[in-house]
């Protein structure tokens, strides 16, 4: 008579122990990764709760200083005297001649270390700059290749959501999200495209490391081409030149 053979069923066969503390692991990482996601979308939907109030801030603080400049130009107009608007705090500056910065034939030497201090090494290369009595001076001397005046809200805007780059370890990258602000400005306390913004506009303290993030704006001919007599100062139907707020204009047909 031949030996009867049993298979052990399922719950019969112990598993190894090896195999039950990797499944334990498993489960462990799982639980902890999906805590993790909880925790990092709490935390994204408190920054945009943050981030929405301080641009709701900015709007209102803009609006205001807007309104109280209507104010004082109708005050100044019921008495009989004249607005005389503040200093700008800030400038943009527009490189329209020279050739190459490291052209010796082209520029004289002052001039060509003030076009690399200012990052303005090719034609069309825009930046923001501090108006200060140094850096007044500078543009006076580079003058004949530069254009400049005082961005608007607008322009500011304008150019840095439409042709805003980043300087992150010395790459050139898009300002595609805010986390690439953040993660370069977050301890200057500049975490979005909208705090970097008034950042420039206002001059704020900061206003140095959010200027040297941006990456020199790399702008279009303008519209319409220049002008005939482009090497002339900007008063006398040239291009070049202090523009005050007609800058804004130039912007506009270089953007």
């Amino acid at each position: 008579m031949a030996a009867s053979t049993t298979v052990p069923s399922a719950s019969a066969v112990e598993v190894p122990e090896t195999l039950l503390k990797k499944r334990k692991q498993n489960e462990k990482a799982r639980e902890e990764r999906l805590a993790a996601a909880i925790a990092a979308r709490k935390a994204q939907k408190a920054k945009r709760t943050v981030l929405f109030k301080r641009a709701e801030a900015y709007v209102k603080e803009y609006e205001q200083k807007e309104r109280e400049e209507i104010r004082l130009k109708r005050v100044a107009r019921a008495a009989g005297d004249f607005y005389v608007p503040a200093q700008p705090k800030v400038y943009f500056v527009v490189r329209i001649r020279g050739l190459d910065v490291k052209s010796i034939n082209e520029i004289a030497p002052k001039p060509r270390k003030i076009l690399q201090l200012l990052r303005l090494l090719q034609i069309n290369n825009g930046v923001f700059v501090k108006a200060t009595r140094a850096t007044q001076q500078m543009l006076r001397l580079v003058e004949p290749y530069i254009a400049y005046g005082e961005p608007n809200l607008k322009s500011v805007r304008e150019l840095i959501y439409k042709r805003g780059y980043g300087k992150v370890d010395k790459q050139r990258i898009p300002l595609s999200h805010n986390g690439v602000i953040e993660e370069a400005l977050g301890k200057y306390d500049i975490l979005s495209v909208e705090d970097l913004i008034h950042e420039i506009f206002t001059a704020g303290p900061n206003f140095k490391q959010a200027s040297n993030f941006l990456w020199p704006f790399k702008l279009s001919n303008p519209t319409g081409g220049w002008r005939t007599r482009k090497f002339k100062h900007f008063v006398q139907g040239g291009d070049f030149g202090d523009r005050e707020e007609n800058i804004n204009n130039l912007i506009r047909k270089m953007n």
